[in-house]
């Protein structure tokens, strides 16, 4: 903006916050690109560009516009303002059908009539004719252009007049007493720039035609439509080329424009205000609600019961129940459990079990195909496209409509996308269930301790009853505290394996449970990391471009 800033500082010899106006336009125009009206969206970016332009260019000369009907005698305005024969005046239809220009002073100026778009040939230096007078010197600085007439039937000049009158920094509208009531004046041009008052002069031509007592009544409905078109505070002087009558005053009315150099200044703050109010009206200034204030709650609910993280989560908490019962059950019953089905091996969820987390990212996308969660219900999709309207509509609540319309766009925007996304985070999550807890390792050691203890005192046991099926000498019995050793091993063992494993399947459930929690949580952040891309992010994008869009139109209007 710095650079913005001194170039209007250049411009206007002095301090001013239309540089910052001007700044916060142009964000207001980027934001609104593509969501509000085209039409109007490019011609604030006409507003910009011209601004822009004139910045660049000599702030030392104020450029202003005779405008006028055929006939209102324009072209003698300017050339008695100009004080040589410069612009033909017309006999039987006087027209005006190219822009002449004069400028005061060559500093500068050249470089602006280009920019005007005034050829080389149709551009006169007034000093550069004479020697400098002191007339001339009050001048220095201006540079006056006599436009076509913007009633003439050729297309050509209404686009030429209609062109400079945007970029003039003065205009002064030439009416005569037979036709200043024209609704082609007052209509296009007079009333839309009821707003830029301050750069407009309005002159009644041709007061030599009529009668003495009729001047000032003139005048008076000449004001009277004037304060119609929202320009009752111009300044309304009444000329006669022919006679010289108001030309002085006219004069001096240029000539401090001239000197106070900022009606390029004051154009460009009214052509950035009226353009900022146009947007302004399509875009409000309410502030929007933080989405993750809204039902993003409800929202991700829908979105990880439509992915089947609730199948997963159960499937999880079955598989570490069933898994934890091989690892830490009674050895000689456990095995009857391999032939219950592994409920996330159906679900084909872990059919990349060890791999690296490097593999198992890189291979997330293929594994999708392979993954045998339930697709979602008519119903669990209906819930998530409720959830996302119910959030845009939350957070769009107090905005204006097109910038809500907007907001609610990209919340569907790539809807189309999004399941095959929620089934690949699902594919691609760790749940935590490819390593076996340690107190597993260290029951499955203790169980089979305690089976080859009972094994012991059951063989021991077998060898005392073969000895005495053969009516052999037995072996000395040992005991403890009066109790067979032998049997003690069998029963103590059998009976603490069972005890073991009834322990550890209750400690298990309870490991399940929790494990399946935690897997629950990474499915849940892993389906948040997803519909914040989704929907969350697309949203988000156009909220920052609103807040964007209205802050730099506060800027614009300095609320």
């Amino acid at each position: 903006m710095s650079a913005v800033v001194n170039t209007l500082r250049r411009v206007s010899g002095r301090n001013s916050d239309v540089a910052e106006r001007l700044a916060g336009l142009e964000s207001a125009v980027q934001a609104a690109q593509g969501r509000l009206d085209p039409q109007l969206v490019a011609e604030a970016r006409d507003v910009v560009d011209r601004a822009g332009g004139r910045l660049k260019l000599s702030g030392e000369h104020t450029v202003v516009a005779l405008a006028g009907a055929t006939g209102s005698g324009k072209s003698s305005l300017f050339n008695a303002l100009c004080g040589l024969d410069l612009a033909a005046v017309g006999v039987r239809r006087p027209t005006t059908s190219w822009v002449l220009a004069c400028s005061w002073g060559p500093e500068g100026a050249g470089e602006l009539l280009d920019w005007l778009g005034i050829p080389p040939r149709h551009q006169i230096n007034r000093v550069g004719q004479l020697d400098e007078s002191s007339a001339d010197r009050d001048l220095r600085g201006l540079v006056l252009l006599d436009l076509p007439d913007h009633d003439s039937t050729e297309v050509s000049h209404h686009l030429e007049v209609e062109r400079l009158v945007q970029l003039a920094d003065v205009l002064v509208w030439v009416l005569d007493p037979q036709k200043y009531a024209d609704a082609a004046v007052h209509d296009r041009f007079l009333r839309p720039l009821s707003s830029h008052s301050e750069v407009i002069l309005v002159v009644l031509n041709h007061v030599d035609e009529l009668a003495a007592d009729r001047v000032d009544a003139c005048l008076s409905d000449v004001r009277r439509l004037l304060e119609l078109d929202g320009l009752g505070k111009v300044p309304l002087i009444a000329t006669s080329a022919a006679r010289g009558d108001g030309l002085p005053e006219l004069r001096r009315a240029l000539v401090d424009r001239v000197a106070q150099k900022r009606s390029a200044r004051e154009r460009l703050a009214a052509d950035v205000r009226v353009t900022a109010e146009r947007l302004a009206a399509q875009t409000g200034a309410a502030s929007p609600r933080d989405i993750q204030t809204t039902a993003r709650g409800e929202l991700l609910d829908a979105c990880a019961d439509a992915a089947g993280v609730p199948v997963v989560v159960k499937a999880i908490e079955s598989t570490s129940l069933l898994r934890a019962k091989q690892a830490t059950g009674w050895p000689v019953t456990k095995w009857l459990s391999r032939f219950k089905p592994d409920p996330l091996r159906r679900l084909h969820l872990e059919s990349m079990r060890g791999d690296s987390a490097a593999t198992r990212a890189d291979m997330a996308p293929l594994r999708v195909a392979r993954t045998s969660v339930p697709q979602a219900t008519s119903v669990q999709r209906a819930r998530v496209d409720g959830a996302v309207r119910t959030v845009a509509d939350e957070v769009t609540a107090e905005m204006a409509k097109p910038w809500a319309m907007a907001v609610r766009s990209a919340s569907v925007s790539r809807l189309d996308d999004f399941t095959d996304a929620l089934d690949t985070a699902v594919a691609g999550t760790d749940l935590g269930v490819s390593k076996d807890p340690a107190w597993w390792s260290a029951i499955r050691v203790l169980q089979w301790m305690l089976f080859f203890t009972a094994l012991v005192g059951g063989l021991w046991l077998a060898a005392l009853a073969f000895f005495a099926y053969l009516r052999l000498p037995e072996p000395g019995s040992v005991d403890w505290h009066g109790f067979p050793v032998p049997t003690l091993l069998l029963i103590g063992g059998v009976a603490a394996g069972l005890i073991v494993a009834a322990v550890s399947r209750f400690a298990a459930r309870i490991s399940a449970r929790r494990r399946a929690q935690r897997s629950g949580a990474r499915l849940r952040a892993a389906i948040a990391r997803v519909t914040d891309s989704y929907v969350v992010t697309p949203m988000q994008a156009e909220i920052d471009a609103y807040l964007q869009c209205r802050d730099g139109l506060a800027v614009a209007l300095k609320r």
